[in-house]
């Protein structure tokens, strides 16, 4: 241990009281010792730091920063020096406003395109998706405070997510939910971890001695693990386990629990020791640099900006109709036009210090521009007289420039999206414009793959993703070809949602959440079922050409040439795969091991190398419980894409010589990769085992794990009646459009919830008693929750 002397005159009771926050966004501090309190903050889109009172959720105001690029759209940059920049910028803000932990960033594996979050997250490739989130951490860090790599692991779904199990076999864990968070931390040596709400087979992710063995041990982390907000389960377990710290702040009940567990012998104190030491290593390290300079808005925009551009995907640009010709007479048609979308809903959602807006900034770059016409409700409404304006409009132009994209509600922390469509006013639209004028370039502004069946209405489709507080300019100078596009995607844009294996099992609706297309999530799935998609991972287009030639292959990787032959200077991202044709033990047709971005003149050639490492060749093999490698002849691919290979060859690798774990399993499904309707005797052989009821027992009494969604076949018809208020309050905010993020949170929280959101107002005693009431219990309950608020559990003064 580091701060062995200063463990050694803090008290049990200050040792328990430090491992729990102050408040919703400050750790506890130790006048006495000289210990100070540490402020954490949201930040994977840009600092959240709240001015007045705190919240989760973004509910309350937040002081002004810098809002960047999200997640999802750093990804299709496929660049790490864009995301350290971009964490450059953030952290920057972060340390002027005395912030030392900043939380993100989110590096979930986008399982699903519907999960309300996708936008935080930045790829469906757990090695895209580490590389980025290593180079954002190290961006953050380069300001003298913390990072925190979040939300570790296996968190997919929005719904239920403080309730739900996530159920998957140990392969696909380590392989798709692990390998992002090992290259994040690994390479980016971030000081926080923060846990998921969800279980992970059984066992909260807060308190799994599997999870924390990987992070620690495996990985060698040696920093501190917050909970998310809320996501505490059981303090003393987690203490147990390996969590510093629990946050928001529970009063002093969480405390007193593990204090009562170290005196009764539950926990040894030289546990408690540890948990203390990784906390403080962090508090005092950070604390000591203290609050940075004042950061300049201006430099920081033109880096948002600059950003941007470069994470911009060119999807279709028939007749190279793109860029814009500077007179063109064009009719710019959309609400987003006027009103930029350009960052995610939720507790990532930044009060940005300066958003441009794109018509003020178009007549300065298009002046023949002809007018402005909304077209569309923001919200899913018919109004045909905006869409007759657009039309009228559409006809006397040139050029249409169609601003389209999700509203806010469909792209929200606590909601999933319930399909992958845009909303039909949009869709309409689109179908009548390109009756009136055929010449449509759209810019596509959300943050996860749509469905597009209007694709063959447009000539062009620009997709900004969601860019930041700079994306309007970032976007115009793209059309204007002041910059060349070039983006690509970091996720598979299928043609419909219900084309995709997950689609069959998403999301888990009550007790568990069941991964049961194991290994193949997007592109892994379709290149291997050979399924057509609308756009494939890897894909964006240029206004330039490349040419790829001269593979070389040798132990250290692979060497080969690219040559701009077009007539404009430009970027392409060329990536690496692998497949094992023969393989044995069954796997994806091809997976992603590398990639480089490199910018080329018109008509220059340039040598680029992408080495192997540790990733290259290797499976997580459920027998030897650890990573090996089959040999055999591989093919090592050089694309654009996934599907655009350009350059072949082969390299035989030698393997660690394991027994093939599936040989005798009755998995065939998985080896045909035949995902739609997995039975369960193929699931359960993956698994190892039987796993616990996928459904809510409606015949037993709640426990503190359920949560209010369940109070529609609670025991008492009071909690009943509560439910349905509730749940018509939660669709009719829905159904509108403006989903109350609120009280999305308190329908999905459990009840223990209510002990670790409330600031100690509620303790785990008089949740108990709560839920107690709900079983059928009323009177007795109430008694005993009158009783156990005026016994709410203190420290004791001279020990706090």
């Amino acid at each position: 241990m580091r701060h062995t002397d200063l463990i050694s005159k803090m008290t049990l009771e200050e040792k328990a009281a430090i491992l729990s926050g102050k408040d919703v966004w400050h750790t506890r501090p130790v006048e006495r010792l000289g210990i100070p309190s540490m402020a954490l903050s949201d930040g994977p889109s840009g600092l959240r730091k709240q001015a007045g009172e705190g919240d989760h959720l973004g509910l309350n105001a937040s002081t002004k920063a810098t809002c960047i690029p999200s997640a999802s759209t750093i990804a299709n940059g496929w660049d790490p020096e864009i995301a350290e920049t971009m964490g450059a910028v953030i952290g920057a803000d972060a340390r002027a406003q005395d912030v030392q932990v900043l939380l993100g960033p989110g590096l979930n594996t986008k399982r699903s395109t519907l999960c309300g979050r996708s936008f935080e997250y930045y790829s469906e490739d757990p090695y895209l998706a580490g590389k980025l989130a290593a180079g954002f951490i190290r961006g953050i860090q380069s300001n003298e405070i913390s990072a925190c790599a979040k939300h570790f692991a296996a968190n997919s779904q929005e719904l239920l997510r403080m309730h739900s199990d996530s159920v998957m076999d140990e392969r696909t864990l380590r392989e798709l939910y692990l390998t992002n968070f090992e290259i994040a931390i690994t390479e980016g040596r971030p000081r926080a971890v923060m846990t998921s709400y969800n279980r992970l087979n059984g066992t909260y992710t807060n308190e799994s001695a599997h999870l924390y063995g990987i992070l620690r041990d495996e990985w060698g982390y040696d920093g501190m693990v917050v909970t998310d907000w809320g996501g505490s389960n059981s303090y003393v377990e987690g203490v147990r386990t390996g969590m510093n710290l629990e946050m928001p702040g529970a009063g002093d009940d969480s405390a007193v629990q593990l204090v009562e567990a170290v005196r009764s012998g539950k926990i040894a104190e030289s546990i408690v020791d540890q948990r203390v030491d990784e906390l403080l290593d962090v508090i005092l390290t950070t604390k000591a640099v203290g609050p940075g300079p004042a950061v300049d808005p201006a430099a920081q925009h033109r880096k948002v900006r600059e950003a941007a551009e470069r994470c911009i995907v060119l999807l279709k640009n028939d007749h190279d109709v793109l860029p814009l010709n500077k007179s063109a007479k064009i009719a710019v048609i959309g609400d987003f036009a006027e009103t930029s979308r350009y960052q995610g809903a939720g507790s990532s959602m930044v009060n940005a210090q300066q958003v441009d807006e794109t018509l003020p900034l178009l007549r300065t770059m298009f002046p023949n521009q002809i007018g402005f016409a909304k077209g569309f409700e923001r919200q899913d409404t018919e109004n045909p007289a905006l869409e007759a304006e657009a039309v009228a409009l559409a006809k006397q132009a040139e050029i249409v420039l169609l601003y389209i994209g999700l509203p806010e509600g469909f792209e929200t922390e606590g909601l999933d999206r319930t399909h992958m469509r845009l909303p039909d006013n949009q869709v309409r639209l689109i179908a009548e414009l390109s009756k009136a004028n055929p010449h449509i370039v759209a810019v596509l502004s959300c943050g996860s793959a749509v469905e597009m069946p209007w694709l063959d209405q447009v000539e062009a489709l620009v997709y900004g993703g969601l860019g930041g507080e700079a994306a309007a300019e970032a976007m115009l100078r793209v059309l204007s070809g002041d910059v060349t596009p070039g983006g690509k995607l970091a996720e598979t844009f299928p043609l419909a949602y219900d084309e995709t294996p997950v689609s069959h099992y998403y999301p888990g609706s009550q007790a568990t959440s069941e991964y049961r297309e194991g290994i193949y999530v997007g592109y892994r799935y379709f290149t291997t079922a050979k399924k057509p998609v609308r756009f494939p991972f890897g894909y964006g287009l240029s206004y330039t050409r490349f040419a790829y030639e001269n593979l070389s292959i040798s132990e250290n990787g692979v060497t080969f040439t690219i040559e701009n032959t077009g007539k404009v200077a430009g970027e392409e991202i060329a990536q690496l795969y692998i497949g094992l044709p023969d393989a044995k033990i069954f796997r994806a047709e091809r997976e992603l091991k590398g990639f480089v971005r490199v910018h080329l003149d018109a008509g220059e050639r340039r040598q680029v190398t992408i080495p192997f490492d540790k990733y290259t060749f290797r499976y997580f093999n459920v027998q030897s419980n650890a990573f090996e490698i089959e040999g055999g002849n591989y093919e090592i691919l050089i694309g654009a894409s996934c599907e655009d290979i350009r350059l072949r060859g082969t390299w035989q690798i030698k393997g660690t010589g394991k027994q093939n774990p599936y040989a005798s399993l009755p998995v065939d499904c998985y080896r045909r990769c035949e995902l739609m309707d997995i039975p369960d005797s193929a699931f359960h052989a993956l698994l190892g085992q039987t796993p616990r009821r996928h459904t809510w027992n409606t015949m037993q009494p709640l426990d503190m794990n359920d949560t209010i969604t369940q109070l529609s076949y609670a025991k008492n018809p009071i909690a009943r009646l509560v439910y349905k208020i509730m749940s018509g309050k939660v669709q009719k905010a829905i159904n509108a459009g403006k989903p109350d993020l609120n009280l999305l949170f308190i329908y999905n929280i459990p009840f223990r919830g209510m002990a670790k959101m409330m600031g100690g107002a509620v303790t785990t005693a008089m949740a108990e008693d709560i839920c107690f009431m709900c079983n059928g219990h009323w009177h007795r309950g109430l008694g005993r929750l009158i009783r156990d608020y005026f016994r709410r559990p203190k420290l004791s003064n001279e020990n706090k």
